[in-house]
């Protein structure tokens, strides 16, 4: 069996065919299909985002498919309708794009909420209703969603429900100059670009989870995740400092991400355990998107992530 280093190293190779720098969101997105969780990409346009996921799925071998959300979409644009066929006079399901293995929902904020509540049942259910009845998604099954933190008008606010279903909201940031010198050069040619073949399949993604299963946690390094999540919602409670920042805290969800993502990256590194400060390196990218921000908290510039790192510091960390 394939050890996680190696698997990480021989999937980079082919995404770095495309994709420049970004070595961190890289790494989150394999602990994610590891961990069997689905991704939220937020930044500015032009920072290949897109270009990021579809080279993801052209690497791992598996079926992908790009939905742009735009304010007219429908429910049946996602999961599909049922068709009328005039040999037998019988409607028959027609599947939509999101039968595939890894789904790209691009701008995601900008379908209405029942484009939204498809999707979410897909995410929470592995399986999606047309025409009242339920059909199951292929397995493995990812979404990948971006959206732009610039862009308000013809935007819709997530569901808090559909948000709490993303293991991780990775910021995308800008490339160093040499990253983008580097962009120029290879993405320059007009009559060629680059190309990304596959390096690994679905079988082996489903087959590599049972060895990130067989890493431990140590119950102290259990103990610090949950004390690391209850601290969110401690800081969001009436009289918990002079200021209030936190409206709500991260629910039970976080703990089981922090969880299953801190195995999956342990795995990746080439550890047999996780580690408190794997712990502590993951959970911005798994609490920032679930814990509430208060108006006094917006209005002085206060982010999830300073509240975040707030309650790291305050939270002992165990010797194992």
């Amino acid at each position: 069996m394939i050890t996680g280093p190696a698997w990480s190293k021989k999937l980079r190779e082919e995404i770095g065919r495309a994709v420049i720098g970004q070595d961190v969101v890289i790494e989150r997105l394999l602990v994610a299909l590891l961990a069997n969780g689905h991704v939220l990409l937020e930044g500015m346009p032009g920072l290949a985002k897109t270009l990021l996921i579809k080279s993801l799925g052209s690497a791992l071998g598996v079926q992908f498919e790009r939905i742009q959300f735009t304010p007219d979409l429908l429910p049946s644009d996602v999961v599909g309708t049922m068709i009328f066929s005039p040999k037998d006079g019988s409607f028959k399901p027609h599947h939509g794009p999101i039968f595939a293995n890894l789904v790209l929902a691009d701008e995601i904020n900008r379908a209405p909420a029942k484009v939204q509540s498809a999707l979410l049942e897909g995410m929470q259910e592995r399986q999606v209703t047309i025409g009242g009845q339920t059909h199951p998604l292929p397995s493995p099954f990812f979404v990948m969603a971006t959206q732009n933190p610039v862009e308000q008008e013809g935007t819709y606010p997530l569901p808090e429900a559909q948000v709490d279903r993303f293991l991780f909201k990775l910021l995308v940031n800008y490339p160093n100059a040499e990253e983008e010198a580097l962009m120029m050069q290879r993405w320059g040619l007009v009559t060629k670009q680059p190309a990304v073949t596959a390096a690994s399949s679905g079988e082996e993604l489903l087959a590599l989870r049972a060895e990130v299963d067989r890493i431990h946690v140590a119950p102290a390094v259990q103990a610090y995740i949950l004390a690391i999540v209850r601290g969110t919602r401690a800081m969001a409670e009436p009289g918990a400092g002079t200021k209030q920042y936190l409206s709500f805290g991260a629910s039970p969800r976080a703990s089981l991400a922090l969880y299953q993502a801190g195995r999956a990256l342990a795995w990746l590194r080439g550890r047999d355990y996780v580690s408190p400060d794997l712990i502590q390196e993951l959970a911005p990218d798994v609490m920032r998107h679930r814990v509430g921000l208060t108006y006094e908290a917006e209005a002085e510039d206060v982010t999830s992530d300073k509240i975040v790192g707030e309650v790291l510091q305050r939270t002992p960390v165990p010797a194992v």
